[in-house]
């Protein structure tokens, strides 16, 4: 990764060339590829995408949420805005807002109720953390105020706890650029009923309006205050699939970079010339602010100034512990050299969060201890052959803290890594030591795709940059380009995922299909591709081995929960990535950082 730019504003290394144009050669017309094979043919379901929800009038004309579900307490979340997007000063200091939960879509029973005051000091945002809840149990919620009603929500509680829930359905989202392209993704979501959506950062992007593709972005520069950052919190939640979505289903979200501005760390700004600490905290604290005013999420989670405490656990029954990190606020800037990335006392946790984390997962007593993390865990090695490249920003750049991270999970039950960031699919086994082909396997990692960033993608590229790299990766079990979601079905016997792609962004009429299904089984450190036909390996005496080492060919499974059948088509296994290729589905046309008016493409 290059060390630095201009004026010391750092450069990061992703997943692609240009402006990240990733495509496939071999697997071109399906965008992915699996390390030694670049030879997919993939088929699925296909649904087409519905439209999404509107919001009636203009006091909530940026919906309602729901979020952080407990066994007995859910945050219900909206905001009154006026009719003029990113003002308020034509609304009173205070609004006050009734509230309703209901057992029943149409409100015959009518089990909590209230009324919040939405003061301007918090953009007229409400969140209700609402007690005395039934575990495990569906509720409707509406808002009143100023003589209009909201659209109807759907929320729903976590499982008791000391329980054991049969399964639980999670979404994971990440990365969605409003001038990149439409949330088509979320329609699709909304039909898979998940029971939570997990979303691991970049809910909006700080980089100033241009023409790009699709739509544009309000105003004339980046984000900077408080009105500007809630401006853009506000042109966001108007997209009305991300709107049904949130307003179908439980978040749980965090913040990664784009909240606030490209690659920041701890109190750092990307570019620290411009933006002295003192400068870039005032702006951080005005990100935070806006963040909290427009997400699901407690008081526990309000910004104090520039500071807020985001990682928190949430449990479901025994059945799963789910981690949130935040790997933004208390890491040290990014390294600029290997060297640097090797250092000792490097962190992206720090220590505080990471001694909470390690005892959180150790006293869990959940069959799975999910870990949502914003940025990519496992090694990923850009250069092909001798050597080493890496993304200093993801936990690449933090080497030692990783490994001792790693260390930790080889005496956790079922570590399961949840990530973003990378506008890719990658899905990967966690080793020890990404050096030694022979190290042991502690657990796995699903990187989801961007809803929309980097838009549709160039698959030829794709392949003719990632084919030769795939060696220099053998953890990963498959690379995808294209945008989407995953889909966890968890259970006490494994969690099957599905990676659901969408056709395109650029339109308003994508198609969504299962591109791929993975399985972790319990108990049994890694991850391996569903229909898959393997080479058989021969496991180390030091670890158990995983499913794709003990056979030739992975089972063929339906993901619990769904009726949806496993791919007929599968990839297969070889030593040379074919050199196949096919259209692909669109291009990417600009280069990342070319100047102030151009797109970032960066994840």
């Amino acid at each position: 990764m290059p060390a630095s730019g201009p004026d010391g504003i750092r450069r990061r290394r992703f997943l692609g060339a240009g402006a990240v144009t990733l495509g496939a050669a071999g697997a071109a017309a399906a965008g992915q590829l699996l390390p030694g094979s670049a030879s997919a043919s993939v088929s699925g379901a296909t649904a087409a995408a519905g439209a999404g929800a509107e919001v009636s009038g203009t006091v909530f004309k940026l919906g309602v949420a729901s979020g952080d579900p407990l066994p007995t307490a859910i945050v219900l979340w909206t905001r009154v805005v006026p009719a003029t997007q990113g003002s308020s000063g034509i609304l009173p200091p205070s609004v006050a807002v009734t509230w309703e939960l209901a057992s029943d879509s149409g409100f015959t029973t009518i089990v909590r109720s209230g009324t919040a005051t939405a003061s301007s000091s918090l953009g007229h945002s409400v969140h209700v953390d609402v007690t005395g809840l039934t575990p495990a149990t569906d509720y409707w919620y509406r808002f009143k105020a100023l003589d209009r009603t909201s659209i109807t929500g759907r929320t729903r509680t976590a499982p008791a706890a000391g329980s054991t829930p049969e399964n639980m359905r999670i979404a994971l989202a990440s990365c969605q650029n409003w001038q990149h392209g439409y949330f088509t993704a979320y329609r699709d979501m909304r039909e898979q009923k998940p029971d939570l959506v997990l979303f691991v950062g970049d809910y909006i992007y700080e980089s100033s309006a241009y023409s790009y593709r699709v739509r544009r972005h309000e105003g004339t520069g980046q984000p900077v205050t408080l009105a500007q950052y809630r401006a853009r919190h506000e042109q966001y939640n108007t997209d009305p699939d991300l709107q049904a979505m949130r307003a179908a289903a439980p978040f749980v979200v965090v913040f990664d970079d784009h909240e606030v501005e490209q690659d920041w760390a701890g109190d750092v700004a990307n570019d620290p010339v411009a933006w002295p600490t003192a400068k870039f905290l005032a702006r951080r604290a005005a990100a935070f602010q806006a963040f909290y005013e427009h997400m699901p999420i407690r008081t526990a989670q309000k910004p104090s100034g520039p500071d807020v405490q985001m990682y928190r656990s949430l449990d479901f029954g025994t059945l799963a512990r789910l981690h949130v990190l935040d790997t933004r606020q208390y890491r040290d800037d990014q390294a600029t050299t290997d060297a640097d990335a090797l250092k000792d006392g490097r962190v992206i946790m720090g220590d505080t969060q990471r001694n909470w984390l390690v005892n959180s997962m150790t006293t869990s007593g959940a069959r799975w201890n999910l870990v949502a993390s914003q940025v990519m865990m496992a090694e990923t090695d850009f250069l092909a052959g001798v050597g080493k490249d890496w993304s200093y920003d993801a936990w690449d750049g933090y080497q030692k803290e990783r490994a001792a991270l790693l260390a930790e999970f080889q005496d956790i039950r079922n570590p399961v890594v949840l990530s973003g960031d990378r506008h890719r699919t990658i899905v990967s086994d966690l080793k020890l030591d990404f050096d030694d082909a022979d190290s042991a396997v502690v657990g796995a990692e699903f990187v989801g795709t961007s809803i929309s960033s980097s838009g549709d993608e160039d698959l030829v590229a794709f392949a003719a940059e990632w084919a030769p790299k795939l060696a220099d990766n053998p953890h990963w079990k498959m690379i995808d380009a294209r945008r989407g979601y995953l889909l966890f079905d968890i259970t006490a016997d494994g969690i099957d995922a599905r990676l659901r792609t969408v056709s395109t962004v650029l339109t308003k009429n994508g198609t969504t299909t299962t591109a791929a299904t993975f399985r972790v089984e319990d108990g049994v450190p890694g991850v391996y591709q569903v229909g898959v036909e393997r080479e058989t390996t021969t496991a180390s005496a030091e670890q158990s081995p995983s499913p794709q080492e003990s056979a030739t060919t992975a089972p063929e499974e339906t993901p619990t929960g769904t009726d949806e059948p496993t791919d007929d088509a599968t990839p297969t296994v070889s030593t040379t990535p074919s050199a196949t290729a096919a259209t692909s589905e669109a291009t990417a046309g600009t280069s990342a950082d070319a100047s102030a008016a151009a797109p970032s493409t960066t994840p």
